[in-house]
């Protein structure tokens, strides 16, 4: 006799969108723990706790306290990604083709980002994090040079390298300023000082004639 399917028509998405809720939960109660006492003193009770989840469901979704961190790292991270790549589409699309002013529309993107996710930005940039976070740090700021060096259309000259090099560092480094300003008229003090810095390389011509926006 064939087996009777008992199963109710969207189970599956209902249970689905149940575990993505109880991940967010979990991830937000991180985000407050962390954020508030660092990851050194930060504890699964207390992350526990302020999600109103249990122990197993947390270890269920994210295995410790370090995937947490990582998980948060990581969102934080492709948000930021996302909102730079956007602004960067939105300004070619306007026909914009100069490299320069595509770097600064993801910059100002990035530097929003600092802002707006400042209680993570303070969090990843203090150095308390899980072993060998620093090196996912480095190796992030990394690709992050490359990405912006083919925005540029760069060449491989080691003028042009410590150029986008330096250029990274300022938008990272600013990015940390952001988020520790008190007011959101100081973050665009801080982010409009980072663009006017941004520019004034611009004369360096950085790719030549030709470019990978053209």
């Amino acid at each position: 006799m064939a087996q009777r399917n008992t199963r109710t028509p969207g189970t599956g998405a209902w249970q689905w969108s149940r575990t993505a809720e109880t991940r967010r939960v979990i991830l937000q109660a991180a985000r407050e723990v962390f954020t508030e006492r660092g990851f050194t003193e930060a504890g699964i009770a207390a992350v526990v706790e302020r999600s109103g989840s249990s122990v197993g469901s947390l270890y269920h979704h994210f295995g410790g306290k370090t995937e947490l961190f990582l998980a948060l790292w990581d969102e934080f991270q492709a948000e930021q990604e996302r909102r730079a790549a956007s602004a960067v589409a939105e300004l070619r699309a306007a026909g914009e083709k100069d490299p320069m002013e595509l770097l600064v529309a993801g910059a100002r993107a990035f530097l929003a980002g600092a802002w707006d996710g400042r209680d993570l930005m303070r969090l990843f940039m203090d150095g308390d994090g899980p072993p060998g976070f620093g090196l996912m740090r480095r190796t992030r700021a990394r690709a992050w040079v490359r990405q912006n060096a083919v925005l540029l259309g760069a060449g491989a000259s080691a003028v042009e390298r410590a150029t986008i090099t330096i250029l990274t560092t300022i938008i990272g480094e600013a990015g940390r300023e952001v988020s520790t300003c008190e007011t959101a008229k100081e973050a665009d003090q801080v982010a409009e000082t980072t663009i006017r810095l941004i520019r004034r390389l611009d004369p360096m011509h950085i790719g030549g004639p030709a470019t990978a926006a053209d």
